[in-house]
């Protein structure tokens, strides 16, 4: 299960968002992704993550990463302060995620 889980919550190099009711930025991006491994459970365990670690903004640009995983990667290699403090967020979600979202 942890494949499922790095591949989701920690790189979050997932494809497209789609809409389910109720369900959060993140959840949607990871329910809509073709990457094997993905459940309704993961997904909504790795939105409860990011929660409790990512403002509803850093979520917004969380998600733009699913769509166009080199935006990931120029956010990791910039060097502006924002980006930087971003950065530090999200591979805190990425461990608290996987942590949590562990079976």
């Amino acid at each position: 299960m942890r494949r499922p889980i790095a591949a989701a919550a920690t790189t979050l190099v997932l494809t497209g968002l789609g809409g389910t009711a109720m369900a959060g930025t993140i959840e949607r991006a990871c329910l809509s992704s073709d990457r094997p491994g993905i459940s309704r459970s993961l997904c909504g365990c790795i939105q409860q993550a990011a929660d409790l670690t990512l403002s509803t903004k850093d979520q917004r640009l969380a998600a733009s990463f699913f769509k166009d995983p080199h935006r990931a990667q120029e956010v990791r290699q910039s060097d502006r302060r924002s980006d930087e403090e971003f950065w530090e967020r999200y591979v805190n979600f990425g461990t608290a995620a996987e942590t949590y979202c562990r079976n």
